[in-house]
């Protein structure tokens, strides 16, 4: 990658974050002396110009909305559960098995289209530009826009959790994830919406079908004896991120045209991914499986020692 691609990739995220603080009045630059002022970015618009297939789609001229709703996202995280300190927990089984089904169906259409759009365009695998797929890299792109827009209304996941007061789901994980991806995916849909992109979203709709499945089952009474697999939805997640970074990475060994700069960011945030999931994957399974097994250990030997644990502390109190 040479010295000229880092700095047009640097001044891209520069100008993307500089265009919505002015375009909010926040601040105000000297265009004849700051050295990266909005004039600065006008000049080199020509070299990281977006994607034209996507010019004019909903929501990505500009990034102040999609910045806006993570702002106000971030702030109902905050604000949310101290709201509902005095208040009840809402009963909301209704509107989240509707919920929960409508993502799943949605997740289900959007694997299959993606597909179906990289069969069509004739993908490879192994490194895929985003100009070679005729018909079915424009297909590509519309599907990537409608799971774009599908993460802001993954949103609800985090209000569900408030207005419950589950407030002990709501991890840095869980916000990290929940945030980032919106924004994640306008950059995408704007540079890169087509070719070895299709891939990452696709094994996470596929995931999110098995993901959201499982939500709305949980809310059903009689099947809940039935959801021992939980845990294994957490595996799958893992395995999704190993491939996807697999996926990005043989793109950067066996390039192909694809911007190498974006694959690298890609590599690096899915990375991030993997580390926060495996940690949470460790802290949530594999502890509780060490308790459960100190916990036998400790019956096993009291029973060896003169009977159960709870039987001695019984005799020792009426002693």
């Amino acid at each position: 990658m040479s010295q000229g691609t880092q700095m047009e990739t640097l001044l891209l995220f520069y100008c993307i974050a500089l265009s919505s603080v002015e375009s909010g009045s926040l601040i105000s630059y000297d265009n004849q002396r700051h050295p990266y002022s909005s004039a600065r970015c006008q000049e080199q618009s020509s070299e990281i110009q977006t994607d034209s297939r996507v010019q004019g789609w909903f929501l990505l001229d500009s990034y102040l909305p999609t910045f806006s709703l993570t702002i106000m996202y971030l702030i109902t995280v905050y604000l949310g559960p101290r709201a509902m300190r005095s208040r009840a927990a809402y009963n909301l089984r209704g509107p989240m098995m509707a919920y929960n089904m409508s993502v799943t169906f949605l997740s289900l259409y959007m694997f299959y289209k993606l597909c179906v759009s990289a069969w069509e365009g004739n993908y490879n695998l192994k490194c895929q530009n985003m100009n070679s797929g005729g018909d079915g890299d424009l297909k590509v792109a519309q599907v990537l826009w409608l799971y774009y827009f599908s993460k802001a209304i993954e949103l609800l996941d985090t209000m569900f959790f408030i207005l419950r007061k589950k407030n002990h789901q709501i991890t840095f994980l869980h916000v990290y994830h929940h945030a980032s991806m919106p924004n994640i995916w306008w950059l995408v849909l704007n540079w890169i919406p087509a070719g070895h992109t299709f891939f990452g979203a696709s094994i996470n709709c596929f995931i999110h079908v098995l993901m959201y499945l499982y939500y709305c089952l949980s809310t059903i009474p009689r099947a809940q004896p039935y959801l021992w697999w939980k845990k294994y939805i957490t595996q799958a997640q893992l395995i999704q991120f190993a491939l996807t970074i697999l996926h990005t990475i043989s793109a950067i060994i066996w390039p192909c045209g694809f911007s190498i700069p974006w694959l690298m960011f890609l590599v690096f945030y899915m990375m991030s991914l993997t580390a926060f999931f495996l940690n949470f994957y460790m802290k949530t399974y594999t502890a509780k499986t060490k308790s459960k097994r100190s916990g036998k250990d400790i019956n096993a030997s009291s029973t060896r020692n003169g009977g159960n644990y709870e039987d001695q502390k019984l005799v020792r109190r009426n002693v």
